[in-house]
C-alpha cells in the first residue's frame, strides 16, 4: 500500500534543502504548497499599533506574511519511510522541537496516476 507523507515545513527558507533530501531519498514527485497556521493567521489578524498618524504609502504597502511550506509526496509500497525523517531532520532539526515543523503518513487505499520508474 502507497502512503502520503505531509510534511508542514516552518521555515520556508528551508523548502530547496528538504526537497533536494527528499530526491536524495528517492522521492520522485512533491507538491508544494504555501500555507498557514491558525496561531500565525490569528496574529497576523491583529490591529497594528505602531502606525503613523499619517502613513505613507511606503509603509502601507509594507507587509509581511508569514507563510509555511506543507509538502506532499505518494510513496510507493516498502519505501523507507524513517530514512526520509531522518534526511529532513537533518536538515530542519528534531521534529519534537518547537519551530521545525510537523510530519505524518497517511496510508492510501488507491493511487491513479502514479507513475512509477522504470528500473
Amino acid at each position: 500500500m502507497s502512503d502520503l507523507v505531509v510534511f508542514v515545513l516552518d521555515d520556508p527558507q528551508k523548502c530547496d534543502l528538504v526537497l533536494q533530501a527528499w530526491i536524495d531519498q528517492g522521492v520522485k514527485g512533491t507538491t508544494i504548497l504555501q500555507s498557514t497556521g491558525l496561531a500565525r493567521q490569528a496574529k497576523s489578524q491583529r490591529m497594528r499599533d505602531d502606525l503613523p498618524l499619517f502613513p505613507g504609502l511606503d509603509s502601507l504597502l509594507r507587509s509581511h506574511e508569514e507563510s509555511h511550506r506543507t509538502l506532499l509526496a505518494v510513496l510507493p509500497d516498502g519505501f523507507d519511510i524513517d530514512a526520509l525523517v531522518a534526511a529532513t531532520e537533518s536538515i530542519i532539526g528534531a521534529l519534537d522541537e518547537p519551530n521545525t515543523g510537523i510530519l505524518f503518513v497517511v496510508p492510501v487505499k488507491q493511487v491513479w496516476g502514479l507513475r512509477r520508474s522504470q528500473e
